[in-house]
């Protein structure tokens, strides 16, 4: 049986077969938008799962509405593993139809650029290799669930239910979603998506000065009041990002609105910005203000498990050579839904690169060469005695 140094040879083995792949995956297309072609790219994404590691145990597909569907894999361990993994890889992309005409994928020695590869496409290749790696050498892995979902980038409003159904028959959570510079995460902020509605009464603006309430007023003065409520010590900021509003420059605005996204670090920042939010008043007797949304994404606080998790990621870097850092994000990912449940989650596990939904997305090839080694490195290290809490969530679930 061959052992965890074994691991960098025979991935760097492999590197021109892994580029191939991430080559045609990134080449299919699979914009959050367009039920068509995300059903396209998750055909391709399990014919070609089933070529690299088999047939599944069990399979279960998920109807996403007007997103994408939502494919649920079982592959249990040859080794009878007593421990269940679930990993979390979504398909979609923020980039629309079309985009690869002027933007194909494009590989410059170490680094390799295309729409989606940094998020998150790199981070699923490096997940089945790692998988392929352990079944090819006979290292010991536990039980894997492989969760794909085709609506992370829209908050993920059909596969949330799907997700928190199938963690927590689960042990941990590993989500390959791209590193923060090589880091890992293990804490990110819970998001909030409200809107602000104010509504007023028109009138001329030159004749009747004084006459009519101005909504774009009311929602200026909510603007302030909401970003001096930004907390950075506390990790809470708070940014209205759309303003929108009136019908004329001579004609004082009947209506106006204001988008905000919300990013807070506990429950209780949440609770506080949803005290704000609740106690908003207009400022004239006659307008009125109404708030609608809501939490998007739980907070996904860095617990002691999943910081065991980490100790266990840690120590596998260390033997295969190199260093392994930890990080808290403002962005959100389906594992703050884990996280919410009291699951261990442990994020970022795929790509080393940068420029996640910007034109400029690359991930790196050595990197992705490491962090399969590394993936494939803990799932053995996760099938070892007394690093995971057995069976915990769904007991307690189940009670």
């Amino acid at each position: 049986m061959s052992t965890l140094h074994d691991l960098p040879a025979w991935i760097a083995a492999n590197r021109p077969h892994m580029v191939a792949d991430l080559t045609e995956y990134v080449s299919q297309e699979t914009p959050s938008d367009d039920k068509a072609l995300l059903a396209s790219g998750l055909a391709w994404v399990e014919e070609w799962v089933r070529a690299r590691i088999g047939a599944p145990a069990e399979r279960r597909l998920f109807d996403g509405g007007e997103w994408g569907d939502t494919l649920v894999l079982d592959y249990p361990a040859e080794n009878r593993a007593n421990a269940w993994i679930t990993a979390l890889c979504h398909y979609d992309t923020v980039w629309s139809a079309g985009t690869l005409r002027d933007w194909p994928v494009t590989v410059e020695g170490d680094r390799f650029s295309g729409p989606g590869a940094l998020d998150m496409k790199g981070g699923l290749v490096q997940l089945v290799w790692a998988l392929k790696a352990a079944k090819e050498l006979g290292l010991r892995r536990p039980n894997v669930r492989l969760v794909l979902n085709g609506d992370e980038e829209v908050g993920s409003p059909s596969s949330r239910p799907v997700i928190e159904s199938e963690v927590v028959r689960g042990d941990a959570v590993l989500v390959f979603e791209a590193s923060a510079g090589g880091a890992l995460k293990t804490a990110r902020k819970g998001v909030g998506i409200f809107q602000v509605s104010a509504t007023g009464q028109e009138a001329h603006a030159g004749l009747d000065p004084e006459v009519g309430v101005s909504a774009i007023d009311e929602i200026a003065r909510v603007i302030l009041r909401l970003h001096g409520e930004t907390d950075l010590e506390k990790g809470t900021t708070v940014n209205v990002g759309l303003v929108r509003g009136g019908t004329r420059t001579n004609v004082k605005a009947g209506t106006a609105t204001a988008d905000l996204d919300v990013r807070v670090s506990s429950e209780r920042e949440a609770k506080r910005i949803e005290a704000v939010l609740d106690g908003l008043t207009a400022r004239h007797a006659d307008a009125t203000l109404s708030v609608s949304g809501g939490w998007n994404r739980p907070v996904m606080a860095r617990s002691p498990q999943t910081a065991r998790l980490f100790a266990a990621a840690e120590q596998v870097a260390e033997q295969l050579g190199f260093r392994l850092a930890e990080t808290s994000v403002g962005g959100a990912s389906d594992g703050n839904f884990a996280a919410a449940l009291g699951l261990p989650v442990l994020d970022g596990l795929g790509a080393v690169g940068d420029g996640a939904h910007a034109r400029n997305e690359w991930i790196s090839i050595d990197g992705m060469l490491e962090r399969t080694c590394l993936a494939a490195g803990l799932l053995a290290a996760l099938e070892e005695p007394d690093v995971l809490p057995r069976g915990s969530v769904a007991n307690a679930l189940a009670v």
